[in-house]
């Protein structure tokens, strides 16, 4: 019995072992599966990463090849485009050439031809007085107006200069007249330097105010220039800051913004937004205030609000350090003047000559130049046809339609050039001066050359032996074409060109 029983532990312990055995070997191999099916998963996983980096680095390649394509494909484009500017200057060029050329030949034709006209006129002229002596059957009276006619041929050049000098006589008395006029005109305005400066500086209470100015972390000037649209020049000038930029009724509003500014002493982004708008509701108040004062001073009326509003805009506005309002009401005065001298109605002459530069307060949704963009404006606000056509034509961009062109270009110039209206550094002035004598000493036949009145009158000295009258008259056009096309300068340059021949003969 007992036997038996140990049989059994025995049995039952060696079928338990197997059992463990067995147990374990189908969890090593559960394991040993899942171990794999894991291994299987990570390269299953990295070769989709492998495969999505390789697909990544061919779709960068072939933008990048694409990106090359594009760019090789523009600088060609571009290359081609300027062969073919090339090969078009090319040939306007050689057309110029040949042109040249067949203008060179036919003056050199048309020369000898003259020549030759003039060899046969002289010996028709000695056979005709060799065959006046042979006829003796002529009578005197017959002879006599033979001889008139002779020397009335002769003769013919004489008349001709007799002509132009009685021609020309008549030209310089209205010349005079018109200088007489025009003098009237300017002796009878009051006029002063104009010294207004270009640069806008305010000075501060004390040096630590600039340390306000800017804020924390530069918060204050950040919402000043933002506010304004002007720069704040802070530097090492003691208690004062510049206030830059090119629009000069902003820069006036950003100095009364921090004009007020320093009086209250709180200086932080709210009271800088407050104090920018109050400034610019006092610079609509001031522009309507100046433009309705110029009004005033030329007793005109009936003009548009807006007009109005852009005529106190030109107060704040240079040309070479001269006020564009003030100028304005200058030319406007001897527009009135002049026409009231030549018979003209100076209520419009006043009004050509007060608008005429009117497009320069216009800002940049304006296009065209300040002539054409000042005419559309006035057009459109209903002003006269004629005042109209004078501000756009004063810069002669379009034809005169009327007097009153002419006289807002007249009296233009005459407050843009005369003394103390416009400054300039002496080196500006030296080197205008020397470019124009260097322009009409380069032309051929040009012997001297001076410029005189400061520039605004230019006397050139030909050699007569060289140039003729023709050829004279025509250098003094070349030379204006090139001071006009190369030069810049205020008002108006005259050129004389001078051609002086003294011819000697002794009667005996």
């Amino acid at each position: 019995m007992s036997v038996d029983y140990s049989m059994g532990i025995v049995t039952g312990t060696v079928i338990g072992a197997l059992l463990g055995v067995l147990l374990y070997r189908r969890r090593m191999l559960r394991l040993q599966e899942a171990e794999q099916q894991k291994m299987d998963v990570e390269l299953r996983e990295a070769k989709l990463k492998l495969r999505e980096e390789r697909s990544e680095m061919e779709l960068e390649l072939q933008h990048k090849q694409a990106e090359n394509k594009r760019q090789l494909d523009s600088r060609e484009s571009d290359l081609t485009a300027r062969e073919r500017d090339l090969a078009r200057k090319t040939a306007h060029l050689k057309s110029t050439e040949a042109q040249l050329d067949l203008k060179t030949k036919e003056i050199a034709r048309e020369q000898q031809l003259l020549s030759e006209a003039e060899h046969e006129a002289a010996k028709v002229r000695r056979l005709y007085r060799l065959k006046l002596h042979q006829i003796a059957q002529m009578d005197e009276e017959d002879a006599r107006q033979l001889l008139l006619r002779d020397t009335e041929k002769e003769c013919a050049k004489e008349i001709a200069d007799l002509r132009r000098a009685k021609l020309g006589r008549a030209e310089s008395e209205i010349s005079a007249e018109a200088k007489r006029i025009l003098l009237a005109a300017m002796q009878r305005i009051t006029t002063q330097p104009m010294n207004d400066a270009t640069a806008t500086v305010v000075n501060l209470p004390s040096d630590e105010m600039k340390g306000r100015i800017i804020g924390r972390e530069g918060r204050n000037i950040r919402t000043f220039e933002h506010a304004t649209g002007t720069t704040l020049m802070i530097d090492e000038t003691p208690d004062s800051v510049m206030i830059s930029c090119f629009d000069p009724v902003r820069r006036e509003i950003a100095r009364i913004s921090l004009e007020a500014l320093l009086r209250d002493g709180r200086i932080h982004p709210a009271s800088i937004e407050e104090q920018v708008a109050l400034a610019e509701e006092e610079m609509r108040a001031n522009v309507i205030d100046l433009g309705e004062g110029a009004l005033r001073k030329l007793q005109l009326s009936d003009v548009h609000p807006e007009i109005v509003a852009l005529l106190g805009k030109l107060h704040y506005r240079l040309s070479n350090n001269q006020n564009t309002l003030a100028h304005s009401v200058e030319v406007a005065n001897f527009c009135a003047l002049i026409a009231a001298e030549i018979g003209l109605d100076p209520t419009i002459a006043k009004r050509a000559g007060l608008f005429h530069d009117i497009g320069k307060a216009l800002d940049e949704d304006y296009v065209g130049s300040h002539a054409a963009a000042g005419a559309d404006v006035l057009k459109q606000h209903g002003e006269d046809p004629r005042v109209v056509n004078a501000a756009a034509a004063h810069h002669n961009e379009v034809p005169a339609e009327s007097p009153y062109a002419g006289l807002a270009m007249v009296a233009d110039s005459v407050s843009a050039v005369r003394p103390g209206a416009r400054t300039s550094s002496i080196d500006g002035f030296i080197q205008r001066v020397r470019s124009i004598e260097e322009i009409a000493a380069a032309q051929h036949g040009v012997s001297e050359a001076y410029a005189i009145q400061a520039g605004r009158e230019l006397r050139v000295i030909v050699e007569p032996e060289v140039l003729g009258d023709n050829e004279a008259r025509q250098l003094a056009r070349t030379i204006r074409q090139r001071i006009e096309d190369e030069l810049n300068y205020p008002g108006s340059i005259e050129i004389t060109v001078i051609r002086e021949q003294r011819y000697k003969e002794t009667a005996v």
